[in-house]
């Protein structure tokens, strides 16, 4: 097994394992069984613990905000979409998202609930994730360009953040919905 492929599947295992179950709850030797590489290798790719969970998380990250792109730009397509649609339809995404049978909330706060602001790269990864996201939303709500889009996005990230903890919780994908009632409010109060 190459280097790429250890990594692979050393993330896999570390991904479904944290995400399920816990980054605390997890030891390395289980991620290690359920990758099926050795713990020489593991450490010789990831030196800690924490440099494994920020590699996973920076990985999900991708993954996460390509997703919801996606989703927006196919939505936007499909509905010919303008910035007020667009913005919204991030919370359409989110409800989808809180509808898959092992949704348990957000994996950054999840990760930085359990290790905290002292856990140096995962930390690191969380501020990273939720920066990327905020840039993403500042970008919907500055097309076109308008000079309160910094404060319309953040806004639009406190609800996502708000449901997607919320809709953890109670394990119902509502929280999305009621999210996207309040954000549509904001978007109707502010001038066009």
């Amino acid at each position: 097994m190459d280097h790429e492929e250890a990594s692979r599947r050393l993330l896999d295992a570390a991904e479904q394992l944290y995400y399920a179950r816990g980054i605390q709850s997890v030891g390395m030797d289980e991620v290690r069984d359920t990758a099926g590489v050795s713990l020489a290798r593991l450490y010789r790719l990831f030196p800690s613990k924490q440099h494994l969970v920020a590699a996973y998380l920076r990985r999900r990250d991708e993954r996460w905000r390509a997703s919801l792109a996606r989703y927006v730009s196919e939505r936007a397509v499909e509905h010919g979409a303008d910035r007020r649609g667009r913005l919204l339809s991030v919370f359409d995404w989110l409800a989808e998202w809180f509808r898959e049978p092992d949704f348990r909330g957000c994996a950054f706060a999840n990760a930085f609930g359990e290790l905290g602001a002292g856990s140096g790269p995962v930390a690191d990864a969380v501020r990273e994730h939720k920066a990327l996201v905020r840039r993403y939303l500042v970008e919907l709500a500055d097309d076109p360009p308008r000079a309160d889009s910094t404060e319309i996005a953040d806004q639009l990230l406190l609800l996502l953040e708000g449901a997607t903890t919320t809709a953890a919780i109670t394990g119902s994908p509502d929280p999305a919905r009621t999210a996207r009632a309040a954000a549509a409010a904001l978007l109707a109060a502010k001038p066009a």
